[in-house]
């Protein structure tokens, strides 16, 4: 049985309240663990069955269940959640390299929330109803772990997640009731990194633009498309000055001198040193 996910709106920055409790970001992707007449089935947030994909995750609880959380994988130097070694776990179909990865890149399933359990369905109890019931829980196995939450004091929260460099924070009202949509009791806000990149072109089809950076030796190297943030009248600024630097085109792209330079805010740079979901900021000139 897939229930559909609450999501997240957007806080404008960190804020501490009474009223909620505060949980940090866990960076991977939704999971939605099914467990019915004793079957495990695990779902994305758009209703995409993954059991496959993680065997580790397919041990049952003591009844029928129905969980919300994040499936994400550790970087073992780091300790940091490893956003492209869960992208790797998802997009693996094969069986044997499959059990490969669980061994060499074990995924772990981080519990929020609880929305049935024993046949009766939680969504209409509070949050706070909700992770009492969820804490008393028995886990399966150690790949199973349930996010850790304090009361009220989103600020301090969010700086020991800044300092260690993490995704960010999540805010959510004591009272809410799980509802599957987009809801403002539930809120999140980003630890965004920030870079300066040059603009090296841009695509025919749709909005992109090309960002290179300088790599060790002062040349520029691809660092990925810049498709949001950009509004019509930073589209307009950039179309009134990049016809006069066009040094060629293929296909898909027009290639530009690097003479525009602007400011992105990122979630973090990948380990190909790619920028990860760039959304423009401003020019600098």
């Amino acid at each position: 049985m897939f229930i559909s996910p609450m999501l997240l709106e957007t806080a404008p920055g960190p804020f501490s309240h009474s009223n909620y409790i505060f949980e940090p970001k866990v960076d991977g992707h939704r999971l939605i663990y099914s467990q019915q007449s004793g079957s495990v089935r695990l779902y994305t947030r758009h209703n995409n069955d993954c059991t496959q994909q993680y065997p580790e995750l397919q041990l049952p609880f003591d009844a029928d269940i129905i969980l919300d959380g994040e499936v994400a994988c550790t970087d073992p130097m780091t300790s940091i959640n490893d956003f492209e070694g869960v992208m790797s776990r998802f997009s693996t179909r094969q069986a044997n390299k499959i059990a490969q990865l669980t061994k060499t890149l074990p995924a772990t399933f981080a519990i929020f929330d609880i929305l049935h359990y024993k046949g009766q369905d939680l969504r209409k109890l509070s949050l706070t109803e909700r992770k009492a019931i969820l804490h008393s829980l028995v886990l399966p196995s150690s790949s199973f772990g349930i996010v850790p939450h304090i009361e009220g004091a989103g600020e301090a929260l969010y700086e020991q997640i800044e300092a260690m460099g993490m995704e960010g924070v999540v805010g959510k009202r004591k009272d809410s009731k799980y509802v599957s949509r987009r809801s403002k009791d539930w809120v999140k806000v980003i630890n965004w990194s920030y870079a300066d990149v040059f603009i090296t072109g841009y695509k025919k089809a749709e909005f992109g633009w090309l960002a290179a950076v300088p790599d060790s030796s002062g040349k520029l190297r691809p660092a990925g498309i810049i498709e949001h943030g950009a509004n019509q009248k930073h589209k307009q600024a950039f179309r009134g000055v990049c016809q006069q630097l066009v040094t060629g085109e293929d296909k898909n792209h027009v290639y530009l001198q690097p003479r525009i330079q602007v400011r992105v805010r990122m979630r973090n740079w990948t380990k190909s040193g790619l920028l990860r979901t760039p959304v423009f900021e401003q020019f600098i000139v």
